[in-house]
């Protein structure tokens, strides 16, 4: 078994791991009883969680935290601890389905437009020949709905469960349903379903290599700069954590 080693960043416990390390710590997970939840923080995410009780104690509770986001690298190098590399949400969901494809595993996918969950799994599905997309469905439902949800997601018999409704809603949704879904594991994606369905394009190959995709995305939508404000503010929030201790 690994031993899990973290680093905590304004009160949020996050897992020193590269994807290597994570990819090995997913295959245990998948070998344990009960749901488990992975969740991928990044700056924004930390920030808010500062103000969203809720949020902050589901990070805290997770089986595995990765450091998605260039802004936790820099909080864990003012911390004194450095992060040894970003591991991307959709890259790090994207060794997880080698991973079921190498051991036959299978998928849910729950989010996206209506359609998005879809076309995603006709994709996935093309390029991991030997994992089964047991089932899909779009994240437009209410709160009444979750229930059959839940069932629909148990009745599949699906190994992981991928919900695509951008955070703290997918966090907030899984940590609700986590006692009673029969999946292994459950990791909130994002817009991950997006890129797989051809949907959104992923920022070029140089912005992801700089850890400048939030620059990338900034410029494709301008309207996202009051959501990039808590970079900078999470920043001055790690700087002020570190010297008022």
């Amino acid at each position: 078994m690994i031993e899990r080693k973290q680093i905590e960043i304004l009160g949020v416990p996050v897992d020193l791991v590269n994807m290597q390390q994570a990819r090995q710590s997913f295959e245990e997970l998948m070998s344990k009883e009960g749901c488990s939840l992975i969740v991928t923080p990044n700056s924004e995410i930390i920030y808010n969680a500062n103000k969203d009780i809720e949020l902050k104690s589901i990070l805290r509770s997770a089986d595995l935290v990765i450091p998605d986001g260039i802004g936790l690298i820099y909080a864990s190098k003012i911390l004194g601890h450095p992060l040894q590399e970003r591991v991307t949400g959709i890259d790090f969901l994207n060794n997880t389905l080698d991973w079921l494809n190498e051991n036959k595993g299978s998928v849910f996918l729950l989010g996206g437009k209506p359609g998005i969950a879809s076309l995603a799994a006709e994709k996935i599905k093309q390029a991991f020949p030997n994992l089964i997309v047991v089932g899909t469905h779009h994240g437009y439902f209410s709160s009444e709905d979750e229930k059959e949800i839940v069932e629909m997601i148990n009745s599949s018999n699906a190994d992981f469960l991928c919900v695509a409704m951008g955070a703290p809603k997918q966090e907030k949704f899984i940590a609700r349903h986590k006692q009673n879904l029969k999946v292994k594991a459950a990791i909130g994606v994002g817009g991950s379903l997006d890129v797989w369905a051809g949907a959104v394009k992923r920022a070029p190959e140089f912005y992801q290599k700089h850890g400048l995709e939030w620059l990338y995305r900034l410029i494709k939508q301008p309207s996202r700069y009051k959501r990039m404000i808590a970079l900078p503010l999470f920043v001055i929030k790690v700087l002020k954590s570190k010297y008022t201790k």
